[in-house]
């Protein structure tokens, strides 16, 4: 017996087939993590009492830094990369004390004890601050570029909040220190 095979029957084959591969990316998109475009709206009033020189609000979850100047007429949103764990996320109120172009890089002591052979990098494209710093008043805890752009929408940094160089470098332009910030 000849077996035919009509269009009609390639067409229902073709799509029992995609099916049948669509399944495990379905599978996987329902539980996929949130990434860098699901960012969180954040009003700077559920934060602080007033926008003093600046605020900046850093969602952990959503991977996003929101920036509004001191009246609140410029409000800015960027995507981050955030800390790569739990025990490494600082969460509350601080501020920018001081700021760096062109900063150095030095491990620090967490670092050390799981890597003993890092060294200091100086400014340039292997410094893992980027272009600019932003120091906050808890040691060791910066807003910084990056040169490495997978990072951004990631969990990925040792605590630290990173933005796209070219990103750090305006919002550094904007933020004056004493600009208030709170991580969430």
């Amino acid at each position: 017996m000849k077996q035919s095979f009509t269009r009609r029957g390639a067409i229902a084959f073709g799509m029992a087939a995609g099916a049948g591969l669509a399944a495990p990316s379905l599978a996987l998109a329902q539980v996929a993590q949130r990434n860098v475009s699901s960012f969180s709206m954040q009003d700077w009033r559920d934060h602080f009492d007033d926008l003093g020189k600046a605020t900046i609000v850093a969602d952990t979850s959503s991977r996003a830094l929101h920036f509004w100047n001191h009246d609140g007429s410029d409000y800015r949103i960027y995507p981050t990369s955030v800390p790569i764990s739990e025990e490494l996320t600082k969460r509350g109120y601080t501020s920018i004390v001081r700021k760096k172009v062109g900063p150095s890089w030095t491990p620090t002591p967490s670092q050390l004890e799981r890597y003993p052979d890092w060294e200091p990098i100086g400014p340039g494209p292997e410094n893992p601050l980027g272009t600019h710093a932003m120091y906050l008043s808890w040691p060791a805890y910066i807003i910084h570029g990056t040169h490495d752009t997978r990072k951004i929408g990631r969990a990925s940094s040792d605590g630290c909040i990173g933005l796209y160089n070219e990103k750090i470098e305006e919002l550094y332009g904007l933020c004056p220190v004493g600009t208030q910030v709170r991580i969430i």
